[in-house]
C-alpha cells in the first residue's frame, strides 16, 4: 500500500516544481518589463544616424539612417543663427542692437547665459552666446525679437528649413530642447552645415572659437575638445538631450579639401567625437584631391512674410496661404493742376485748349461709373477762357523778366598756381633693399626639459598608429595637450608617441593612461 501512494504522490510533485519554475519565471520577466518602462531616458540608447558629404560639391561619401527623423537638440540653434545672420544681412535688424529680455527668455533651462528678465543686450552678443555656448535664453531671445513670439518664429524657422531643401525638418522652438513634433535628420543638418559655411562665410568664425565675449561674462566653446584634438577642425555645433543622445556636426579643412560630417544619437561626448573624428578620417579618405566648388543657391529673402508684414493684392493671396492687407480707394480726383509752360514755348490757341479740355471733362462723365451724387461739377466755359488768358500773360512777363537778368557766361580763368615738380630720375631707379625672408619654426621647442614623451604601442600600418593617438589625445586631455603627436616608423612597425613634454608630465600621463588599461611606457633621452 505504502508502494502505491509513494507512486502517485510522484507525478504531483514533478507537476508542482514545474509550475513553480514557471511561476519564477514569469515573475522575473514582468520586473524586468516595469524595470524598462521605468527606466530614465539616459538609460536607453538614443537612435544612431550618421552623414558625411565633401562640402565643395555635397557628394555624400557616406550615410547611415541620414533620412531618419531624430532629436536635434541644440543642432537647432544652427537654424536660429542662420535666421540671424540672414536678417542683418537684409537690414531687419543691426548687430549692435539693443534687446530687452523677455521673462519666458530668461526662464528657459540650462545651457544659458543667465540673462534676467528686462535685461538689455546688444544683439551681437546673443549670438556669440548661442553659437559658441549653446545658450538657450540667449536663442529664444534672438527669436522673440526677430519674430516677436517664440511660436512665430519657430513657424519661420520651418519655412527657412523647406526653402533650403530640409524637407523632412520641423521645429517648434529656437534652442532645441526636446519638444513633440521638433524633428529633423542627419542629412537636413548636414545641409544646413553647409549652407552655414558658404551662405555667411563672414560669420562662419564664431563656431571655430574657444570661447568668446558674451557681454554678461566670457563663455567656453562646448565643441572646444574636437577643435583642439582634431586637425584642421573649424565647427560646426554639438547638441545634447537625454531623448537626443550627443549629436554633433563639424567641419574640418585640410588644404583644398573640407569635409562636413554629422552624427546623431552619441553615447558620451567623448565616444562622440571619436565617431566624428572617425568619419571626417573617412571623409577626408574618400574625397578628391581637387573639386571645383558648386556653391548651393541662397533662399530668397522672406522675413517674416504671412505674420501682417507684407501687402497683398485684394484678389491675390499671399504664398504662404496669409491673407494679405487689402488698399481700398474710395472717391476720385475732383482737380488736377497743370504744370506750367516752359518760357518761350509756342502758345496754343486758346479755343483749341477750351475744346480739348471740355473734350475731356465730357468723356470723364460719360465713361465713369460714380454716382450722381459723388460728380463732379460741370467746367463753366468763361471762367476756364479767363484761366488760359491770366496763365499765357503770366508766362510772357515771367520769360522777359528772366531774359533781362540773365547772368553772364562764366569764363575759364588761366591757372597761375604751382605745379607739382617731376620726381626725380634718381628715386626712379633705384631699389629698395630685400628685407629678409622670415624663418619658420616647425620643430617643437625641447627647452626646459621638454625633451621627454610617451608610447602608446607600435602598429602596423601609420594609419592605425595616427588613430591610436587622436583617440588617445581626445580621451586624456588635461595631460596630453600641448604635446605632439608623431609616427615613427621602425624595421618592426609604427610607434605611436606623444614629444615634446617634461618628465614628470609623461609621467603623469602614463600612470592615467594605464588606469585606463591603456597601453603607456615613457621614453626619454638615453
Amino acid at each position: 500500500m505504502a508502494d502505491i501512494v509513494q507512486v502517485r504522490r510522484t507525478p504531483l510533485i514533478r507537476a508542482l516544481r514545474v509550475y513553480s519554475r514557471l511561476g519564477r519565471w514569469v515573475l522575473g520577466l514582468v520586473i524586468f518589463l516595469s524595470m524598462v518602462a521605468t527606466a530614465p531616458p539616459s538609460a536607453m540608447a538614443a537612435p544612431y544616424a550618421a552623414m558625411v558629404i565633401d562640402a565643395r560639391t555635397g557628394e555624400v561619401l557616406h550615410s547611415r539612417n541620414a533620412d531618419t527623423r531624430l532629436h536635434p537638440a541644440s543642432l537647432t540653434k544652427m537654424m536660429t543663427l542662420y535666421i540671424a545672420f540672414e536678417a542683418i544681412r537684409n537690414g531687419e535688424i543691426s548687430i549692435d542692437t539693443e534687446v530687452k529680455i523677455s521673462r519666458n527668455a530668461a526662464s528657459e533651462q540650462p545651457s544659458k547665459l543667465g540673462l534676467k528678465a528686462g535685461q538689455r543686450i546688444a544683439f551681437r552678443y546673443l549670438i556669440r552666446a548661442a553659437a559658441v555656448k549653446s545658450a538657450n535664453d540667449a536663442a529664444t531671445a534672438i527669436g522673440e525679437t526677430l519674430a516677436g513670439s517664440e511660436a512665430a518664429f519657430a513657424r519661420r524657422m520651418t519655412r527657412t528649413a523647406k526653402a533650403l531643401g530640409m524637407s523632412r525638418t520641423t521645429f517648434k522652438n529656437a534652442h532645441g530642447l526636446t519638444q513633440n513634433g521638433h524633428l529633423s535628420t542627419a542629412r537636413d543638418m548636414t545641409t544646413l552645415g553647409r549652407h552655414l559655411l558658404y551662405d555667411y562665410p563672414e560669420y562662419y568664425n564664431l563656431f571655430s572659437r574657444r570661447s568668446a565675449d558674451a557681454g554678461v561674462r566670457n563663455v567656453p566653446n562646448t565643441n572646444r575638445r574636437l577643435l583642439a584634438a582634431y586637425r584642421g577642425a573649424d565647427g560646426i555645433k554639438t547638441g545634447y538631450t537625454r531623448a537626443a543622445g550627443f549629436n554633433l556636426v563639424a567641419s574640418a579643412e585640410r588644404g583644398n579639401e573640407r569635409i562636413i560630417a554629422t552624427v546623431f544619437g552619441g553615447k558620451s561626448s567623448t565616444s562622440r567625437n571619436a565617431k566624428v573624428a572617425e568619419l571626417l578620417d573617412l571623409g577626408f579618405r574618400r574625397a578628391p584631391s581637387s573639386a571645383k566648388l558648386r556653391r548651393q543657391a541662397r533662399p530668397p529673402y522672406q522675413g517674416n512674410r504671412g505674420l501682417g508684414t507684407q501687402l497683398a493684392s485684394a484678389d491675390e493671396p499671399a504664398a504662404d496661404g496669409a491673407a494679405g492687407k487689402t488698399i481700398r480707394v474710395s472717391g476720385l480726383v475732383k482737380t488736377s493742376l497743370r504744370p506750367r509752360r516752359r518760357p518761350g514755348a509756342a502758345e496754343p490757341e486758346a479755343a483749341s485748349v477750351l475744346a480739348e479740355a471740355q473734350t475731356e471733362a465730357e468723356t470723364e462723365t460719360t465713361t465713369s461709373e460714380i454716382p450722381a451724387a459723388e460728380a463732379p461739377p460741370k467746367l463753366d466755359r468763361d471762367v476756364l477762357q479767363a484761366s488760359i488768358t491770366a496763365a499765357i500773360a503770366e508766362a510772357e512777363i515771367v520769360a522777359a523778366v528772366a531774359e533781362q537778368t540773365a547772368a553772364p557766361i562764366a569764363r575759364p580763368r588761366p591757372f597761375v598756381g604751382l605745379r607739382p615738380m617731376a620726381r626725380p630720375a634718381r628715386l626712379a631707379t633705384n631699389q629698395t633693399a630685400a628685407e629678409p625672408e622670415p624663418v619658420v619654426v616647425t620643430r617643437l621647442s625641447t627647452s626646459g626639459g621638454r625633451y621627454w614623451g610617451i608610447n602608446v604601442g607600435r602598429y602596423g600600418s601609420r594609419y592605425q598608429a595616427e588613430k591610436v593617438l587622436l583617440r588617445t589625445a581626445l580621451a586624456e586631455m588635461a595631460t596630453l595637450d600641448g604635446s605632439l603627436r608623431k609616427v615613427v616608423k621602425t624595421p618592426r612597425g609604427f610607434d605611436a608617441n606623444f614629444l615634446g613634454m617634461t618628465k614628470e608630465s609623461a609621467a603623469l600621463a602614463c600612470r592615467r593612461l594605464s588606469a585606463r588599461n591603456i597601453t603607456c611606457e615613457t621614453v626619454g633621452p638615453s
